[in-house]
């Protein structure tokens, strides 16, 4: 008899998690299967995303009306960024000669550079959304609820 349990992924409560994390997820339609994943990552990623959002100027701080919300988008850009990674990364053609070890680090490397670049993209978004007045606009509708 097999335990069920053991690869269920924890029940997440969207009145648990802050409120611009819960507008996104809202917004963006977010399964409910997610819900644990966005929140791990909001959770360890607040530091390295805080660092990019201080070195934003001023200007590009100003799209949004706060860190928060900066956080949130961020959080879930990069939960669905994760998901795509893992789908594909079976279908890789890697060296038969790789062992498990290697291929998880290699997996590892890959999730790194693709969150990362999450972060970079949304800097470069943001900085961007100053001149674009429909791109400023799009960053804002999902907190104008």
């Amino acid at each position: 008899m097999s335990d069920t349990n053991q690869n269920e992924t924890p029940v997440v409560d969207l009145d648990s998690l802050s409120a611009e994390l819960r507008q996104v997820i809202e917004f963006e339609e977010v399964p409910q299967e997610l819900y644990f994943m966005i929140q791990s990552i909001h959770e360890v990623s607040e530091e390295a995303v805080r660092e990019s959002w201080d070195s934003l100027p001023a200007s590009a701080q100003n799209i949004l009306d706060n860190f928060e919300q900066f956080h949130a988008l961020i959080s879930v850009s990069q939960a669905f960024a994760g998901i795509n990674v893992m789908e594909e990364f079976p279908t890789l053609d890697l060296p038969k000669e790789m062992t498990e070890e290697d291929k998880d680090a290699y997996r590892a490397r890959m999730l790194d550079d693709v969150l990362y670049s999450c972060v970079k993209d949304m800097l470069k978004q943001l900085k961007k959304a100053r001149r674009d007045p429909i791109l400023k606009r799009d960053f804002r509708e999902v907190f104008s609820k």
